[in-house]
């Protein structure tokens, strides 16, 4: 995506001109020449155009009734669309996701060329590689010289310094495959014939086809379509037509292709004509060296004048640079490996050994009676107060920054009971933790965190991003102490996510800084206490790790009980975690210090308990009991950025510290809840495919014993489809036996993934049903990966049988290209004999081994047949490494698609059955929908009105909000006054801050002091 700034050439400023001078490269592209992408649909266009006009006829009136080759092309090519699906939607960049569309495009025509019925539709696949090897080695050598040379011209001064721009390695690539396929389209089509043939439909159509055409049905949209075949070879004919002879460039005779003559009879001597196919190779790299030429030493193409109006219309194309939800499942992916490293680090050396809360407590102010590091009570002289809470913020930067744009909101306005109600925005933002995944580091926190806020409401303009604060708080100017300050503030209670380095980063950056985005940041601690208005107390609590508080932050906390909070008063306790609901669902019991603190300490004047870390919305309330109850509303809240949490997996829960409690309100609903787990079969591998890299090497691993399987003439040899059906299966079956009784690294791999899957079940069940989960998952896998080798060791095996692999040896492709080249393109001048001479046999031999390493299948089947043969001690150790790597190439497109259907599909079980798995099962989806945080109101009577607000939709496309940029605002003006506070607006409807909703309003009622009078 798009920067939201934009730089200008440093040329420009020297331009003495009237208009406005815009940047071409404002906008982002996928590569840095857009040409490269027409110059690809141009070709794709003529493909279509070529082949329909040439081949429709024969695939109207010649059809293959072989069921066996066409059953084959519908498996290939349904792996390779599996495979490909989650990259079609994609926009083409140097990615795993790029590199995914080349690995298909290679691997399907390396396949596709060795099966029959392509030559009876008049394409010559064999002709069609060759030759595009050849010319895509010859392309790239050229290109790289020309770039090469071109450097070489800007470090001496001889071009503009803009010529120091190095074009990406994916540029060349991609514009060079481009010339080679053109090329090919070009000779399949049109030849390398210095005389065009004449009439060539007549003579090469089916004389049925032309009386078909000549009937009384010859008007037909068929027999108009198949007539394109004329207007193809007046093309061929008129815009492809040969340059010219060697003799019309004498300097350029010894240097040039020759095309074929065509005569009738026998012919005088060899063509001296020019062949139209090196005229096209030339054209298509002149294109590109001239453009390249113009674009980098005049700067032509990077600047030009533009009206204003287009110049206003580059900022709508401005998007903000926000981050992608976090991949749980990457198997790519360096931050989710530093997080499991910083996690055993944390847990194995902090918890319980060194605790930065007990370093926090050594650093207190030494005046026991202050507390000013963590009690804060200039809220308390207000008549009322408005204040927020949301949790799990820093994962997508779509979803934060819409929940950051809500809370930034000057007021809200939404339907509640039937009518308009204006929400204003807190004074007060508490924050629940877990500030940014996968792990604390300045990265995520400054991208994730930090980014999203910043654009919701902006900092003062004095404030920098470096600045460390020495002497918090940091009041704006003309504020002498933050009683005064009347802009909105912020408290951040630390999530386990944010204890993975120890909680450094979380010191650095919460503690140790003054703003948060336009939130001013007072809080000196990791945990805090908050005086209110009307008797109302927040106490943050920071869990850590182990999910209580230490010894030093309950004698806090108790003291302040015992000596601030009065009988009357009333106490909201926020944790990261949820205790109630998790304690009940992993049937063990935690926080212990918490519970302690709140039955003991503050004898039932805790209203209210809040917690994140389950990113979902669910709120229970006391039923009326005769027992005491401590605790009278449980609410959870982790909406604020992370993917989402299922509800309907803790809809039981009703018993937490003796009392009973009701479900008052969740969001999502059970029900939508459990439609969305759907997901995790429909769309794993499309959210999670990156983790392709681990499921297709698992699944070699598992079957990497059983290559190749020599004996599969059973199979085919069944007259019926029963009987191959039931060979099939009983050859798997043979299979798993061998599996464990005879190979080495099949067996191990099978018995460390059936403990992993062991392991990997949650430990809230019994081992007997961890143990046949886990081995019905393994089972399924391994079944899947011996299905997927037999069916690949099949297709092989008919292809050899037929005579379409492993024919002549490991080069049967440079072999007949050299015959072929010898026969069609004529070389009187001995051109190819110079360069092999000059570059001492590498032209030639790249090109051999091009060609042998792009024909994987020929690999794989020629060391197949001399490993059945001769057995695997025969061969070498490079001879087979070459052949797993050549099966590993195929078996990986196979085996992707299938391991992503059968983990999500257990998944889907695991959540909606058994009710386990919740985090893994939410986790893989990504959801960035479904956001949500809380909004409070202290009245003037001291009761406490509570509003949930929830965003169904996340927007996904951002633009430059007008409103904001046309709104005036002073030189010392902060962003929380102004109306518009907040950068990016949705680019889609329905924009969050109209589409908001309230899901859960209640309100608690204060404790009031009895009435003397009535108590006489």
């Amino acid at each position: 995506m798009g920067s939201d700034k934009q730089s200008g050439s440093p040329l420009l400023g020297t331009l003495k001109v009237g208009g406005r001078v815009r940047t071409i490269l404002t906008h982002t592209y996928p590569y840095p020449h857009e040409h490269s992408r027409h110059i690809m649909t141009a070709v794709i266009i003529g493909c279509l155009f070529f082949i329909s006009s040439d081949n429709m006829h024969t695939l109207i009136h010649k059809l293959d009734n072989n069921i066996k080759w066409w059953s084959m092309y519908v498996c290939l090519i349904g792996f390779f669309y599996f495979f490909s699906s989650p990259f079609l939607g994609r926009t083409i960049q140097p990615s795993y996701s790029n590199f995914n569309r080349w690995y298909v495009a290679w691997i399907c025509f390396a396949s596709l060329y060795h099966l029959p019925s392509f030559q009876s539709m008049g394409v010559d696949m064999r002709m069609n590689l060759s030759l595009f090897l050849t010319i895509y080695f010859s392309s790239v050598l050229f290109i790289l010289a020309f770039h090469i040379i071109f450097i070489g011209l800007w470090y001496i001064g001889l071009v503009a310094r803009m010529a120091g721009t190095r074009p990406g390695i994916w540029t060349i690539i991609q514009n060079c495959t481009v010339i080679s396929i053109a090329c090919c389209v070009f000779y399949s089509h049109c030849g390398n014939l210095a005389v065009h043939k004449s009439e060539s439909f007549a003579r090469n159509s089916d004389p049925s086809l032309l009386a078909f055409l000549k009937n009384e049905n010859g008007t037909t949209w068929i027999s108009n379509f198949l007539f394109m075949n004329e207007l193809k070879d007046q093309i061929c004919s008129s815009w492809f037509a040969p340059v010219g002879s060697a003799s019309d460039y004498p300097l350029l005779s010894k240097w040039v292709i020759y095309g074929e003559l065509v005569c009738s009879g026998s012919c005088a001597g060899p063509s001296d004509e020019i062949s139209p196919l090196y005229s096209l190779w030339a054209t298509f790299v002149g294109l590109y060296i001239a453009n390249f030429v113009v674009e980098r030493s005049t700067g032509w193409a990077l600047t030009h004048l533009s009206p204003v109006s287009e110049e206003e219309k580059l900022k709508k194309h401005m998007k903000p640079d926000f981050l992608d939800m976090v991949p749980w499942y990457s198997g790519t992916s360096a931050d989710l490996f530093k997080t499991a490293f910083d996690l055993m680090v944390s847990v194995t050396l902090f918890v319980g050994r060194f605790d930065m809360r007990m370093m926090q407590a050594a650093m207190k102010n030494t005046d026991e009676t202050q507390n000013e590091d963590l009690l804060y009570d200039y809220f308390h002289g207000k008549e009322d107060l408005w204040f927020d809470f949301v949790a799990d913020t820093g994962d997508g930067g779509n979803s934060s920054y819409t929940v950051a744009r809500l809370l930034a909101q000057p007021s809200i306005q939404t339907v509640i009971g039937g009518s308009m109600h204006t929400l204003p925005r807190g004074k007060l933002l508490v924050i629940g933790g877990d500030l940014a995944y996968p792990n604390p580091s300045s990265f995520t926190y400054e991208r994730r965190f930090f980014c999203p806020f910043e654009y919701a409401m902006q900092p003062p303009h004095w404030y920098k991003a470096e600045h460390i604060a020495l002497d918090k708080p940091e009041v704006p100017p003309g504020v002498s102490k933050m009683k005064e300050y009347n802009g909105p503030q912020c408290f951040i209670i630390p999530g386990n996510h944010d204890w993975f380095d120890g909680l450094h980063t979380f010191m650095r950056y919460i503690c140790h800084k003054s703003w948060l985005g336009g939130w001013i940041l007072p809080q000196k601690k990791s945990y805090f206490a908050l005086q209110l208005p009307k008797g109302w107390w927040i106490f943050g609590l920071d869990l850590a790790l182990h999910g209580d508080i230490d010894v030093y932050q309950f004698k806090f906390f108790a003291e302040l009980c015992q000596n601030k909070v009065g009988e009357n008063d009333s106490v909201i306790i926020v944790t990261h975690e949820p205790n109630w609901l998790l304690d009940w669902y992993w049937k063990e019991t935690t926080g212990k210090n918490v519970s302690h603190l709140i039955q003991d300490y503050l004898h039932g004047r805790c209203k209210l308990r809040m917690a994140g870390d389950l990113h979902h919305f669910m709120r229970h309330s006391a039923t009326q009991s005769d027992k005491p109850t401590f605790v009278q509303h449980l609410l959870v809240n982790g909406c604020g950025g992370a993917f989402l949490h299922p509800t309907h997996v803790f809809k039981n829960f009703e018993r937490f510290s003796g009392a009973t409690y009701e479900c008052k309100a969740a969001y999502p609903s059970y029900d939508e809840s459990s439609g969305i787990a759907l997901g995790n079969i429909l769309k794993f591998r499309k959210k999670n495919w990156q983790f392709d890299i681990i499921g297709g090497f698992i699944y070699f691993i598992l079957v990497f014993s059983m290559f190749p399987q020599c004996n599969l003439v059973h199979i085919l040899n069944e007259e019926t489809w029963y009987g191959r059906l039931q060979s099939f299966s009983s050859t798997i079956w043979s299979a798993l036996l061998y599996i464990f009784e005879h190979s080495y690294v099949s067996s191990v791999g099978s018995l460390t993934l059936l403990m992993a899957s062991y392991s990997f079940v949650p430990s809230k069940l019994t081992r007997k049903k961890r143990a046949i989960i886990g081995g019905l998952h393994v089972l399924a896998h391994l079944t899947a990966a011996l299905l997927l080798m037999l069916l690949m060791e099949l297709g092989i095996e008919v292809c050899i049988r037929n005579h379409l692999l492993a024919t002549s040896g490991y080069h049967p492709l440079y072999d007949w290209y050299r015959s072929m080249e010898s026969e069609h393109f004529p070389d009187p001048t001995g051109l190819r004999a110079r360069l092999e001479q000059w570059t001492l046999g590498l032209y030639p031999a790249c090109i051999k081994y091009l060609m042998s390493a792009f024909d994987v299948p020929e690999i794989m089947a020629v060391t197949r047949i001399n490993i059945c043969k001769n057995g695997m001690m025969s061969l070498s150790r490079s001879v087979l490494i070459m052949y797993y790597t050549s099966v590993f190439i195929y078996f990986w497109i196979f085996s992707t698609p299938v391991v992503s259907l059968i983990f999500g599909s257990y998944l889907y079980i695991c959540i909606n059955w058994f009710h386990i798995h919740f985090d893994e099962a939410f986790s893989s989806l990504r959801i960035a929908n479904y956001k949500s945080f809380t909004r409070f109101h202290i009245k003037k009577d001291g009761d406490l009105e509570i509003f949930t607000l929830a965003v169904d939709k996340v927007p996904k496309d951002w633009k430059l909000d007008p409103k904001w940029e046309a709104e005036e605002r002073g030189p010392h003006q902060l962003s929380h006054d102004r109306r518009y506070p907040s950068k990016w607006r949705s680019a889609s409807s329905p924009d969050p801050v109209r589409s908001v909703r309230v899901v859960d309003h209640f309100t608690i009622t204060r404790t009031r002091a009895p009435d003397p009078e009535t108590s006489c």
